[in-house]
């Protein structure tokens, strides 16, 4: 049996089906690209669910039909968030011969690909800026954020273990002091870029970390 849609279209109900899944599921995606952008810019607190309808061009009952609060759309845009974070910042770390060259093309992906990401990260790193509204505001929700955190600092961690235990870092290197400097410079230069945009202090932030990594490479210049 044919309906006929809006546009004059003989459709089956089973066409009509699956067309109507795929603009639901559109619809979600888009949500959740729109608040992203807007947590980044505006915040969590300060961005409403009218806000977010209206950027989309939803309607508040489409909006319900797929997330049953703001706080279920946060999840699922942290989820979001991250795996755009693993796409810009993991980005051909498999392909480098050494931990301590997977660091250094970490610190070039955050600076190449992660920060200069304004399309999907307006306002600049968005964990930086959630973690910092939120500590006060709504600290599990800031608590979710900063799990991301530990894992950078874990993964910076057993890449330094990684090549001293390849010999690529002196004995008297210590790795959790070394991981805890990169780490919070990385940081410092997300704060700093999301201030003021300049891409020339995070370029001299960025170069600096790496200059750090090679004066401590035993094996000669990563």
């Amino acid at each position: 049996m044919k309906n006929i849609d809006k546009g004059g279209c003989f459709l089956y109900k089973t066409d009509r089906s699956v067309c109507m899944m795929k603009e639901k599921a559109n619809l979600k995606d888009r949500i959740i690209e729109e608040s992203l952008k807007l947590f980044s810019v505006k915040g969590y607190t300060s961005t409403s669910t009218m806000d977010i309808i209206e950027a989309v061009g939803a309607s508040k009952g489409g909006f319900y039909n797929h997330f049953k609060s703001k706080e279920q759309l946060f999840r699922e845009m942290l989820s979001a968030a991250r795996k755009i974070w693993r796409e810009r910042n993991l980005y051909q770390l498999d392909e480098e011969p050494r931990p301590l060259l997977k660091i250094q093309k970490l610190l070039e992906n955050y600076r190449d690909r992660y920060l200069a990401d304004s399309k999907n990260f307006p306002g600049g790193c968005i964990f930086v800026n959630l973690a910092v509204e939120l500590s006060d505001q709504a600290p599990g929700l800031a608590k979710e954020v900063s799990t991301g955190f530990t894992r950078l600092g874990r993964m910076i961690k057993r890449l330094l273990d990684d090549e001293k235990k390849a010999g690529g870092l002196g004995k008297n290197v210590n790795t959790e002091d070394v991981s805890n400097m990169i780490f919070s410079g990385l940081l410092g230069a997300c704060v700093l870029y999301t201030s003021d945009k300049s891409k020339k202090r995070l370029n001299s932030t960025i170069t600096s970390l790496i200059s750090y990594l090679h004066s401590i490479d035993s094996k000669g210049r990563v």
